[in-house]
């Protein structure tokens, strides 16, 4: 039976004909060539490229940890319905207790890789990193590149929250071992706001020949990837000049991203402000400056989950605290990974469902905050 981790001779033959230089660019076939498989053989998703890699090693270690318990009052377990980005209910996670091994970094280096319009191609396998901006797909190349290094990620380019945790951190990796590539997507203007202040400058392409692509396992949230996201903190403080310590922020989400509305958002949130002290962000209404400017120095973070909270979140030190405002139906743990990692007090809130949307009374998320260390 033929493996089909390996490239099979027809493969062999285009990568041959696709190394000849043709005047203004070249030409490829592997989209084409890709979809008449999906389509016509019916094998399913093909492999991702780095099931191709030449070689692989690590850049830094994982570890063991012991999970703390989220902060959190009775009964809001039992509201939980659905889960995203979870294998489980979320309910171990929250009691904490267990012992959590948090992987490595690791590099791959792939050989001779297309990044065609969103999607990288080598040997037989591909990986969309974004949808195709065209209908019919893109076979037109005009760059190569010796020794790139990819510094995004598909979850990157469709959530800001993912691109903040996870892509500028991975890029401090693609500075490190090549040229930093990414799609050609447009991004969002708060992402080019914090790429400035970052010194995030990577190449943007559309139809690349890449030689050598080194490519990272960088999901676990290990010690490594704790010190480059405090790298990126430090930067941001910095670039906003000195702040005092205020009690913190409340960040609103609104009606923006996936559709996770609480009902009373502002309300809750002028409440608090007058209770507790806290500013009011909205993030989409202000640019990245005025962002910083209004977290930095918080003491705690509230707000519904979701990519908007990340705004202050990534610039809380050790010892900080959020409590995060759950819906019942999606509840999702990447700030109490986030928050354990770095060293900060997690607690949460599950709302009602009321139609599409879902609420949460005022004394809980007050009832909760009292939780927290102070």
């Amino acid at each position: 039976m033929n493996d089909p981790s390996r490239p099979s001779r027809a493969h062999a033959l285009l990568r041959r004909l696709q190394r000849l230089p043709i005047p203004g660019g070249a030409i490829t076939p592997l989209p084409l060539l890709q979809m008449a498989r999906a389509r016509l053989l019916r094998r399913g998703a093909p492999l991702p490229v780095e099931a191709h890699a030449v070689r692989s090693w690590q850049i830094a270690p994982g570890h063991t940890v012991r999970v703390p318990p989220a902060y959190f009052l009775p009964g809001q377990l039992e509201r939980v319905t659905g889960w995203a980005f979870m294998d489980e209910h979320p309910a171990r996670q929250m009691h904490g207790g267990f012992e959590q091994r948090h992987g490595p970094t690791r590099a791959l280096l792939l050989e001779d890789v297309l990044l065609v319009d969103g999607v990288l191609y080598g040997g037989e396998g591909c990986t969309h990193l974004s949808p195709r901006r065209r209908r019919v797909p893109q076979l037109h190349v005009d760059v190569e590149i010796d020794h790139a290094a990819l510094g995004c990620s598909a979850h990157g380019n469709q959530y800001f929250g993912s691109w903040m945790m996870d892509d500028a951190p991975r890029h401090r990796l693609a500075e490190a071992h090549g040229v930093p590539v990414v799609t050609e997507l447009d991004p969002a203007e708060h992402i080019r706001q914090y790429s400035a202040w970052l010194g995030i400058r990577p190449r943007r392409l559309a139809g690349a020949w890449l030689r050598q692509l080194v490519v990272f396992d960088d999901v676990g949230q290990n010690r490594d990837k704790a010190s480059r996201a405090a790298a990126i903190r430090a930067r941001l403080l910095h670039c906003s000049g000195p702040r005092e310590r205020h009690p913190g922020v409340f960040v609103l989400r609104g009606t923006a991203g996936l559709r996770r509305v609480l009902r009373g958002e502002r309300e809750l949130a002028e409440h608090l402000a007058r209770s507790r002290g806290l500013r009011i962000l909205d993030p989409l209404a202000v640019d990245v400056p005025t962002i910083v400017a209004t977290c930095a120095g918080a003491e705690l973070v509230v707000g519904v989950e979701g990519s908007a909270l990340v705004h202050a979140t990534q610039l809380l030190g050790p010892g900080g605290k959020m409590v995060v405002l759950q819906p019942p139906d999606r509840f999702c743990a990447v700030y109490k990974h986030l928050a354990d990692r770095d060293a900060q007090h997690f607690g949460f809130v599950v709302g009602t469902k009321h139609g599409e949307d879902f609420a949460i009374p005022t004394d809980e998320v007050e009832r909760t905050i009292d939780l927290l260390p102070h």
